[in-house]
């Protein structure tokens, strides 16, 4: 992993380092915890930092036959959780967690070994006395050593946004922390903690909600706070995409028996969240907010480790849905009305590629160069297979030029060689093509192309969404 790693040619190797390489992070959508970049965390050792909460690393380890506890268990030490993990490493060859190991140990730590079972104890002390001795190993030193522009976490509308305004009002901080607004708690109403999160809502809006206008008013409250925090997107976690013809008296009466308890039928379900995803859509217009869509996910499949651990803790996969015809309707309804914003889909599946990509297209309109926009290869995509079928996707249908790159979508804090990671693909990609003369590359066409890595790279993400 030498400074050309995955730059197969002259080209691509050029391209990276004199266009990519140390651009400025813009991270528009990840999941790290507000509180600790607020307080500005220190961490007692990279287990810390590492291991907790990173779903894609327990799910290696327990394939791998590691036990539970040494995942998430609270019996087990923060070493015996790291050695664990490295037992493991030298099992995830070709899978992009040996990649993304060896990168955040050398981009954050100078460590240019692999980590193995023979040196984990010694790398475990190396990294420990960094963490303990250096203020760079806090959330907002890493931020600012990976030279993180801006980060938009994810929050429920009821969250108060109390550490966004901290880091708001401080001075020292170098990088944004802004809110973006994630509602699926009041979409999912089939879900049994429903009536409670109404509740919620009700107390942070000083609003009683009984109708579906109700619950609407309520979240545009919520939505003016955030947008007065200097919230920009939306976000939403769904299955797949709902257009269920609806009245809004069949609204009101799904919301009333919810309310009460009774349970509803699945047309009901869907009717609720077609209704609930477009009186989004039209907030987020209204607002000048960019919409994302993340879709395809079968969440939470092992019952008996969801009721022990929660979700998020890495039972979920691929799902298979058909959704390409509600996504379109769903879309179009939204741009009848001139409610469309700004959008960005993201696929899990890999055979929707081509559907995503080809969709775009229906709804550009001119106003915003790439308003439409095919998300990067997500969750278990974003690696580098995932990202090329990304991106030769959008090249060969749409425009990758006008691509607003990649996010980390991660809970940890030195996950930002996702962003290098991404950056040496496309320019491999990019420069692969450039040595097989499908691409020019002299004269004007020669700025065109490194412009086009450096506006992938940054330049597209900074325009696009106007922080």
């Amino acid at each position: 992993m030498d400074e050309n790693f995955l730059l197969k040619t002259p080209t691509a190797q050029k391209l990276y380092h004199e266009h990519a390489e140390g651009r400025p992070i813009i991270d528009y959508h990840c999941h790290l915890i507000p509180r600790m970049v607020a307080e500005n965390k220190r961490f007692e050792s990279i287990a810390q930092i590492w291991l907790m909460g990173d779903h894609y690393k327990w799910r290696a380890m327990r394939s791998n036959g590691i036990d539970e506890r040494f995942c998430t268990g609270s019996d087990t030490s923060d070493w015996e959780k790291f050695e664990k993990w490295a037992e493991t490493v030298p099992y995830t060859l070709r899978n992009p967690l040996y990649h993304w190991t060896h990168l955040e140990l050398k981009t954050a730590f100078g460590i240019n070994e692999t980590l193995n079972p023979t040196n984990a104890r010694a790398i475990f002390d190396k990294c420990n006395d960094m963490i303990a001795n250096d203020p760079k190993f806090t959330p907002r030193g890493l931020m600012k050593h990976y030279r993180v522009e801006v980060v938009c976490t994810t929050d429920d509308p009821v969250d108060t946004l109390e550490w966004h305004r901290m880091v708001a009002d401080d001075p020292t901080a170098t990088t944004r922390m802004l809110p973006t607004w994630r509602p699926d708690a009041g979409m999912n109403i089939e879900a049994t903690a429903w009536r409670a999160y109404i509740k919620k809502l009700e107390e942070v809006s000083d609003t009683a909600i009984t109708t579906f206008a109700d619950l609407t008013a309520a979240l545009q409250k919520r939505h003016d706070f955030f947008a007065q925090m200097g919230c920009r997107l939306s976000d939403h976690g769904i299955e797949e995409f709902y257009d269920e013809p609806y009245t809004e008296s069949a609204i009101d009466a799904i919301v009333a028996k919810a309310l009460c308890g009774q349970e509803l039928t699945t047309e009901e379900i869907r009717q609720y969240k077609h209704a609930y995803l477009k009186a989004q859509g039209e907030m987020d217009c209204r607002a000048g907010w960019t919409q994302q869509y993340h879709y395809g996910a079968i969440r939470n499949n092992n019952s008996r480790m969801m009721a022990q651990l929660g979700a998020d803790t890495g039972f979920d996969s691929i799902g298979e849905f058909a959704t390409a015809k509600a996504m379109s309707h769903f879309l179009d309804e939204l741009n009848t009305e001139g409610m469309l914003t700004k959008t960005i889909i993201y696929n899990l599946n890999p055979c929707a590629n081509e559907v995503v990509a080809t969709m775009l297209g229906n709804f550009q309109d001119g106003s915003v160069a790439g308003k439409i926009q095919f998300g990067s290869g997500w969750w278990f995509l974003d690696q580098k297979d995932g990202m090329e079928r990304q991106m030769n996707a959008l090249s060969l249908l749409g425009l990758l030029s006008r691509f607003v790159g990649m996010l980390t979508d991660s809970r940890s804090f030195l996950s930002y060689p996702r962003h290098e990671y991404f950056r040496r693909t496309l320019c491999n990609l990019v420069g692969q093509d450039i040595e097989d003369g499908l691409i020019p590359y002299t004269g004007y066409e020669e700025q065109r192309v490194n412009e086009m890595i450096e506006d992938i790279s940054y330049n597209n993400a900074k325009r696009f969404f106007q922080f």
